[in-house]
Formats: C-alpha cells, sequence, structure tokens
C-alpha cells in the first residue's frame, strides 16, 4: 500500500492543483521511459566509455591517470559558458515545443549556434596560453604537469567542434529527441576508443604516443561526434522533425530568439561558475595529498561519475517533459513527471549502491593494470575504502540530480544556482578544507565533506520542487 501511494500518479498532486486529466500511473512512466531509456543508455555508454579511455591510459601507470584526471576541473571551467547557454537552450526549445511555436524554436537554436561559434573562438584563444598555469593551479606536480598541459592543449584547440555538438544535442533532448544524441555520442566516443588502442601504446603502424595519444583520440571524437550531429539536424528537416535546420537556412541571428536562452542560461552560468570553482578547489585540496590520492579519488570518480549518468539522463527526461507541460500550462501534469523521474531514479540508485559496495573491490583492480607500477598497492587500497562512499552517495545524488533539472525545465535556474552557490561553492570546499588540512582525514575526509554538500542540496531543491513556487516562471 505504502509503495503504491508512493509510486501512484493519483497521490503526487493535490487535489486542488489538479487542472485537467491525469495520465494512468502506467502512462506517465512509459511517457518518461520512452525520453529517458535513449537518454540514460547515451550518457552511461558514454561514461563506461570514458572508463575504458582512464583504464588504457592506466596501462601506462598511475600517474597517467593522475595527469589526466588533473585536466578534468579546468576542462570543464573552460566549458562552463557554454554548458551554461545550453541549459537555457533545452529549457527554452522544450518550452517553444510544448507552445507549438515550432518556427521560434528553430530560430532560437540557429542563433544559439552563432553565439557559441564565436565565442568558443574567444575561449580557445583564451585558454591554450594558459595550459600550464591552469593544470599548475589545478594541482599538478612535476611528475604530471607536462602530460596534463599536453593534453588539455589538444582537447583546447577542438573547443568550437565541442561546444556546437553540446548546442545541438541540447537542442534535441530539449524536444525529446534522445535517440538521436545516443547515436552521435555513442559514435563519437566508439571513435575515441578506437584511436586510443591505436595511439596510447602505438598499434598497427601508428606511434606510441601514451597519455598525448589518448588526447587526440578524444579530439578525433569529438569531431566525429559534431558531424554526426550536424547530419542529423539536417537530416531530420528533411523528414518533417521539430527542429529542421539546414544551411540554406536563414542564420541572421535573432535577439528575440535568444535573449530567453541569456535569461535562463544567465542565471545558469552562476550556477556553472559556482560549480566550476567548488570543484577545483576540491580537486586543488584533494591533488594537495599526493599523486598516489590523486590517482585513487579519479578512479572512484569514475564511478561517481558513472552514477551520476544514470540519473542525469533520467533528470533529461524530468526536465524536457516539465518543460513541455508547462508550455501546455500543465503545471500539474510538470509535478507528476518530475516526482516519476525521481522515484525511477531511486530505484536505480539502490541497485547501484547494493553493486558497488560488493563488488568495489574487482571494479577498482579495472583500472590498476600495470604491474611495473610500485605505487599500485596503496592506491588500490585507498581505492576500495572510498568506494563505500560512493556507494553512499547514491540515493542523494540521483534524487539531488532529477530535482535539479526539472527545476530547471521549468525555468527556475536562478534557485538552483543559488543553492549550487551555497553547496558546491560554498560548503564542499570549506568541509573539504578542514577534513584534508585541519583534522588531516586525508581522501577519505574529502569524500566525507562532498555527501555533506549533497545532502544539503538535496534537502534544499526538494523543498523548492515541492512548494511549486516554480508554477508561474514564465520563459
Amino acid at each position: 500500500m505504502l509503495l503504491a501511494r508512493f509510486f501512484g500518479v493519483s497521490h503526487m498532486v493535490r487535489p486542488d492543483r489538479v487542472r485537467g486529466e491525469l495520465p494512468t500511473s502506467r502512462e506517465a512512466y512509459r511517457n518518461l521511459i520512452d525520453i529517458a531509456l535513449p537518454s540514460v543508455a547515451e550518457m552511461v555508454l558514454t561514461s563506461l566509455i570514458g572508463s575504458i579511455d582512464t583504464m588504457m591510459v592506466g596501462t601506462i601507470g598511475t600517474s597517467a591517470i593522475a595527469s589526466v584526471g588533473l585536466v578534468s576541473q579546468p576542462r570543464m571551467l573552460m566549458l562552463c559558458l557554454f554548458m551554461a547557454l545550453n541549459i537555457g537552450v533545452t529549457a527554452v526549445v522544450a518550452r517553444r515545443k510544448g507552445e507549438g511555436r515550432r518556427d521560434d524554436a528553430n530560430r532560437t537554436l540557429k542563433s544559439a549556434l552563432i553565439v557559441e561559434f564565436f565565442l568558443s573562438l574567444v575561449m580557445m584563444a583564451l585558454v591554450i596560453p594558459l595550459a600550464n598555469p591552469l593544470m599548475r593551479l589545478a594541482g599538478a606536480k612535476d611528475d604530471t604537469i607536462g602530460a596534463a598541459a599536453q593534453y588539455f592543449k589538444i582537447l583546447a584547440w577542438m573547443l568550437p567542434f565541442n561546444a556546437l555538438t553540446l548546442c545541438i544535442n541540447a537542442a534535441q533532448r530539449g524536444v525529446g529527441n534522445t535517440r538521436i544524441t545516443l547515436y552521435c555520442n555513442m559514435t563519437a566516443n566508439l571513435v575515441n576508443v578506437f584511436f586510443n588502442f591505436l595511439l596510447i601504446g602505438g598499434h598497427w603502424g601508428f606511434p606510441k604516443l601514451g597519455v598525448a595519444g589518448a588526447a587526440y583520440a578524444t579530439a578525433i571524437g569529438f569531431g566525429v561526434g559534431f558531424v554526426m550531429a550536424v547530419i542529423a539536424l539536417e537530416r531530420g528537416g528533411r523528414r518533417g522533425s521539430f527542429l529542421h535546420i539546414n544551411l540554406r537556412s536563414d542564420w541572421r541571428p535573432s535577439l528575440k530568439a535568444v535573449l530567453p536562452v541569456f535569461k535562463v542560461g544567465g542565471n545558469a552560468m552562476f550556477e556553472q561558475i559556482a560549480l566550476r570553482f567548488g570543484f577545483f578547489v576540491y580537486a586543488r585540496v584533494v591533488a594537495d595529498l599526493g599523486t598516489d590520492a590523486f590517482a585513487a579519488h579519479q578512479i572512484c570518480a569514475q564511478f561517481l561519475s558513472l552514477s551520476f549518468t544514470f540519473a542525469d539522463g533520467v533528470g533529461v527526461a524530468g526536465t524536457s517533459l516539465v518543460g513541455q507541460m508547462m508550455g501546455k500550462k500543465r503545471p500539474d501534469l510538470s509535478t507528476v513527471y518530475g516526482k516519476c523521474s525521481q522515484r525511477l531514479a531511486l530505484v536505480i540508485s539502490l541497485v547501484l549502491a547494493s553493486s558497488i559496495a560488493i563488488f568495489r573491490e574487482p571494479l577498482v583492480r579495472l583500472f590498476i593494470t600495470s604491474s611495473e607500477d610500485a605505487n599500485a598497492p596503496a592506491v588500490f587500497a585507498m581505492a576500495c575504502q572510498v568506494m563505500l562512499i560512493v556507494a553512499l552517495f547514491q540515493p542523494f545524488q540521483m534524487s539531488a540530480v532529477v530535482f535539479s533539472g526539472c527545476l530547471r525545465g521549468a525555468g527556475d535556474n536562478r534557485f538552483v544556482a543559488l543553492v549550487m552557490m551555497i553547496c558546491v561553492a560554498g560548503i564542499r570546499p570549506l568541509c573539504s578544507c578542514l577534513a584534508v588540512y585541519v583534522f588531516g582525514w586525508g581522501l577519505i575526509g574529502a569524500w566525507l565533506a562532498s555527501l555533506i554538500d549533497l545532502n544539503v542540496r538535496l534537502a534544499l531543491v526538494w523543498t523548492r520542487f515541492a512548494g511549486g513556487k516554480w508554477h508561474d516562471i514564465k520563459v
């Protein structure tokens, strides 16, 4: 009975807030899964391939894992502007679909692509000369600085292709075309893995480039992903898809069309800045624990990232459906789909938590394969301890991600940005500094600090979603 009430649609909306006929529980979850399944598959498989990427780098040694891991936060800092704008693209395009304004949705996407292209050129010119200082700031030591800076520069050259692909895929998700983004990203990542094989160790006559080979493989994958995203967009136009851009379209940017993107994305920008600052400081604190600790941290982060993608995939479906229902003036249905998303994510999280806790040792061994690495036993021991905390993360992380995504779909990015500023840019760095520098709790302390941040974040976004103030937001 309790489970029926928890998962049943009829108990998700107060009677005084119902504005029309509600779907049955079966219909609601089927609608959600139709969008969520390709999105989850895309993100999980992409994350798995990313983990395989790290495993292949791990054949060089644990210091190589640390070198690639050090690039993560500076690279995300480089992408944060585009990620913020793309949150706006998803929310606005989803709302326009719900309103039936097809031409406005396409005009929004074209204008956003033009803006992001020129911004990516400027960003690329700024960050390439700063590669070494950024890696030092991220905590790179003498044994990792060279490889990390080289890896970062190679990826920076591909920023325009990466940014435009992210923009196109954000729009496709907004209208529920998650299968298209699945095909594009999966193909790109498979290409990445193939060229990893060729270029990291030097096979089939290709040069042995080590960490630089992994960077070139990723860059080639970005290029393939961009080409596929453009082709899917152009073919979709010929087949009558809601998004129908091609090279013969009118590409004059429309300020009216792109302003809502900046409105939503501007709030998301504060969120991204907060995220990048918090994660950057946090990564630097962990890096100060030494190369072995950072390598163990990077291995565990692969599994946290993998579990995050399940939540993010379900959250994409929630974002799309919440935005579309708001466009149809049905906030009650937005609430239903938001809560269905959280219920689905919670079930997945419990399965993942059990699997990570039980199989933590064989999972960690997948990343430590170099028999000549004297540091491997210490890295393995630390990683296995942290994996128990990774398991504990699951239900809190998934619910927080899904509710945040639903609030973004409704256009409530200002509140989400405020939460991120408080939690990720405030609580996480403060708690991690106290845990590592004051109490001396090492890597375990740093991860417990993240868990505190996550629980506060969940409490805040859940309270906001349940309160329903986002029902009145206009986009």
